[in-house]
């Protein structure tokens, strides 16, 4: 079983003229053509916290967003959120809680494909390095809880270290991707964006999804891996 995974902080779907387009952003993952999304700032700060990519236009999409069961409007949780293709089947959906003194957190999803369970996690972790770690920490006693299966972390993990930091936290079970300089999207310097991958996949391919469309649509240019699963 093979399956792309993505990640994109698409910064509220507002792009480097200011402009917020969700179109844009839509068209940028149409670009990526992955499986299972993960996104970060896809939902408005304040309010209501509706998603800013309208859900209509997500269903016109080749994706359709994973329920969380949090506020009505929202697409996801603390800004995060998923999109899976067409046909993926999910099974379970979740929130979690994470360690900190702003909003932040991290949601989980399982899917059935090809009969396989797979597991994904979308994150957005704190600008402190030992919060971070904290974070990263309650993400694994999380996934401790849970049935095994093949598992994939991926978000936004604001380390500007390309080793060590909060990837300390994990250990030879995990791998950490270098999919590439991601940020600032008009000139990467930082690869803040990431993907991990448990010890059940093959990484077959990676990388930064670098269109000239993703270069204006958010801050963030988008990161994939296309991971191939052993069982």
């Amino acid at each position: 079983m093979q399956l792309k995974f993505a990640s994109y902080n698409i910064h509220k779907a507002v792009g480097l003229d200011r402009r917020r387009d969700p179109d844009r952003i839509l068209a940028v993952l149409h670009e990526i053509d992955a499986d299972i999304i993960a996104l970060q700032e896809c939902d408005r700060r304040f309010g209501t916290r509706e998603s800013v990519l309208p859900r209509a236009r997500v269903e016109d999409s080749p994706y359709r967003p994973v329920p969380l069961d949090t506020r009505p409007l929202s697409m996801g949780w603390h800004g995060n959120g998923f999109l899976v293709r067409k046909g993926v089947e999910v099974i379970e959906a979740a929130t979690i809680a994470l360690p900190t003194l702003e909003p932040r957190g991290a949601i989980r999803l399982d899917a059935v494909i090809d009969g396989q369970r797979v597991r994904v996690v979308g994150m957005h972790l704190d600008l402190s390095g030992l919060r971070r770690r904290h974070q990263a920490e309650a993400v694994l006693s999380h996934l401790g809880g849970c049935e095994e299966c093949p598992t994939v972390l991926m978000g936004d993990t604001n380390e500007w270290a390309g080793r060590g930091g909060v990837f300390r936290v994990f250990d030879d079970d995990w791998t950490v991707l270098d999919s590439g300089r991601s940020f600032p999207a008009r000139r990467p310097l930082a690869r803040l964006d990431r993907i991990i991958a448990s010890s059940e996949w093959d990484c077959v391919d990676t990388g930064v999804h670098h269109s000239a469309l993703a270069s204006r649509a958010s801050d963030h240019l988008p990161v994939w891996a296309r991971l191939n699963c052993q069982g």
